[in-house]
């Protein structure tokens, strides 16, 4: 059976949509069970390029691609909706099954800001199935736009490749990271804010800011703050650069304000880090009291608490660690979602 896959391209695009189109174009089940193409569908760019992109891929596909079986189509929120729309319709105009698969984390907020909600809902009632991150969006979704045709799935991690990162956090018990876009729906301010806050209690506290965003706005709140040694702008990461992140640090930390289910998350947890992060989206349905500290978005001294609590118990940082490997290998491996995946696809 023919599969093609649209979505942000897993080489020329960031972010997590990318990361789970990789995924599935490299795994040998879902290969063997479909005949898989992916197609890029963006890039990132300034907003001319992504618009000229965007546009001559779409007439590419049009004239193109209409010999597959099923089309395996990746939106986010805003313009990513109403841009997967066109792929929708065209898709089903030609008679094939389309699965629309739903990774923003702003979706509802998107939904409550826009104009054109009868499009929107348009759009997500057109494809066969829409797919969401859990069930608790699985939930919204159903409730808000009265939905018969959503599924969840939530993102799988696959582990041999993230088993380098594995360490003994005695090896850096006082080293965070946080991986995401920098600004403040991220948390990133806050998180700054807290380590001002326990540096004064652990002075040789270490926290790798990863992602791209608003980096200059973070260097200057950074140095302002007299932060430069506790605090290193990493920049955009690939996958190697990241792991060596994981690798050197014990502790995750991601005090969003808005998410879906972060792979981010998934990795870490995957890599046997602690997480801190905040009670949004789906995380309370991955992060729970054996395995992670959640807190209230904004709340800067529940955050900076929550880190110094990890960083004065080892045991517990091993233990946590431990706890989550087990549950990412139980519930959220590669293998349990592209098995998942199938399964929806072929149902």
């Amino acid at each position: 059976m023919k599969m093609l896959v649209v979505g942000p391209s897993p080489t020329k695009s960031k972010g997590g949509m990318a990361t789970v189109i990789e995924e599935i174009k490299n795994d040998n089940e879902l290969n063997r069970r479909f005949d898989i193409d992916i197609y890029e569908s963006y890039i990132d760019g300034n907003k001319l390029q992504v618009l000229f992109f965007s546009l001559y891929a779409f007439v590419k596909f049009y004239f193109t691609k209409r010999n597959y079986d099923i089309y395996h189509v990746h939106a986010a929120s805003y313009g990513s909706t109403f841009r997967k729309g066109w792929y929708v319709y065209a898709a089903k105009k030609w008679g094939k099954k389309v699965f629309l698969h739903i990774h923003g984390a702003e979706y509802m907020i998107f939904y409550n800001k826009s104009k054109r909600k009868k499009k929107i809902i348009s759009i997500l009632k057109r494809a066969d199935k829409v797919i969401v991150l859990s069930p608790e969006w699985k939930r919204r979704f159903d409730n808000t736009f009265e939905l018969e045709n959503c599924v969840a799935l939530e993102n799988g991690i696959d582990e041999e490749r993230l088993k380098p990162a594995i360490t003994d956090p005695e090896e850096h018990p006082h080293v965070l990271v946080s991986l995401g876009r920098l600004g403040q729906r991220k948390g990133t301010y806050d998180l700054i804010n807290a380590i001002e806050i326990v540096k004064a209690k652990i002075p040789d506290l270490k926290c790798y800011l990863a992602g791209d965003g608003e980096i200059e706005k973070c260097r200057d709140i950074i140095q302002k703050k007299n932060l430069n040694d506790s605090i290193i702008l990493a920049g955009w990461v690939g996958f190697d650069d990241k792991l060596e992140l994981l690798k050197k640090s014990s502790i995750f930390v991601l005090p969003s304000y808005n998410e879906g289910l972060p792979m981010a998350i998934l990795e870490s947890m995957a890599c046997g880090k602690v997480v801190i992060s905040t009670t949004v989206g789906a995380i309370p349905e991955v992060v729970k009291a054996d395995n992670g500290i959640l807190i209230q978005p904004g709340d800067v001294n529940a955050l900076a608490s929550a880190i110094i609590k990890y960083c004065n118990d080892l045991q517990a940082i091993r233990t946590v660690g431990k706890n989550n490997i087990s549950f990412i290998r139980d519930n959220y491996s590669m293998k349990v979602m592209h098995q998942r995946l199938a399964e929806i696809l072929l149902g």
